[in-house]
């Protein structure tokens, strides 16, 4: 399997490692299919991700996907955060064979979980709200982890 140049450096020194002890929201995901696991915690201010961290479980396109995606939120809204997607996050890495793109797609689906787990906190917004807000839905293996 061929990997960029920024998979290999975002793998081998992945950015914003750690765990935010005040996270203002945290989200986990998972893939059960390759075992993949990612954590990531938002930090927000004046709706603003003021900082990000991950922890991560899983292979080395997870870890490079995670890394990548941070520094694609920090510093940016939450709408922005939102509007990110995974095509962006492949393309940020210069690539993903088609067997890890999952690995994008989980990284996708955690911010839109730490947000979603930001918005619960800050209870202004019902479940429903905050599920179609952060394009919630449940993981399906079959569209990516084959």
């Amino acid at each position: 399997m061929e990997y960029s140049e920024t998979v290999v450096d975002h793998y081998t020194n992945p950015r914003n490692v750690g765990k935010i002890e005040d996270a203002s929201g945290v989200g986990q995901v998972g893939n059960p299919v390759c075992g993949d696991i990612m954590k990531m915690f938002i930090k927000v201010e004046n709706n603003v991700i003021t900082d990000v961290k991950f922890k991560t479980f899983g292979c080395g396109a997870a870890i490079a996907s995670s890394s990548i995606s941070t520094e694609m939120i920090k510093g940016k809204t939450i709408e922005e955060a939102l509007a990110l997607k995974n095509t962006e996050v492949v393309n940020q890495l210069g690539g993903l064979p088609p067997v890890k793109l999952h690995c994008s797609v989980l990284a996708e689906e955690a911010i839109h979980e730490a947000v979603a787990d930001y918005y619960r906190k800050e209870g202004k917004m019902t479940e429903e709200e905050i599920r179609e807000k952060c394009s919630l839905k449940e993981h399906n293996c079959e569209n990516c982890c084959k």
